[in-house]
């Protein structure tokens, strides 16, 4: 978690000086509006969604058991956040507003992931989240991101080491 927080903090630092209005710079309630997403990002969604991809894409690489408990008590968590995405995404085409923000890119990482498994219909059942996440993955720069985060964590290769 160490490292995804001080990469959230890089992120900040480094849109504050080239992207600015990625941090919702154009009035404190627009930069108060990114705040709480990404606030939602790093304390409701990142742990759910990584202890899914860790059971169902990591697990059976190490040749462990999933643990389907850890599974389902997470799977519910994000099911209850979802709705309230799809309730947010409703009224906006981006979590924070209209405009596409560090709160929407900073769910990239683990969503890429996340929808390799079984459990992406949480997402797929949801039309404006469905919406929201196929906008986001289609972004030319999210493609070039996507493009250095092989599907099995790059897992399959040490496999063959």
């Amino acid at each position: 978690m160490k490292l995804h927080a001080e990469s959230r903090a890089v992120a900040r630092h480094v849109l504050r000086k080239h992207k600015p209005e990625l941090l919702g710079s154009g009035s404190p309630e627009s930069a108060a509006k990114v705040d709480v997403w990404l606030e939602v990002e790093a304390h409701q969604h990142q742990t759910p969604a990584g202890t899914i991809v860790m059971q169902c894409i990591l697990t059976p690489f190490l040749g462990c058991e999933r643990d389907q408990t850890a599974i389902d008590e997470n799977a519910a968590k994000l099911t209850k956040l979802f709705d309230v995405y799809e309730a947010r995404l409703s009224a906006s085409r981006y979590l924070a507003g209209n405009d596409i923000s560090l709160a929407d890119l900073s769910h990239f990482p683990i969503m890429r992931y996340f929808m390799q498994t079984e459990y992406a219909s949480l997402v797929e059942e949801l039309p404006h989240v469905n919406a929201w996440w196929e906008g986001l993955k289609a972004r030319p720069a999210a493609r070039k991101v996507a493009e250095f985060m092989p599907p099995d964590l790059g897992l399959g290769k040490k496999a063959e080491q």
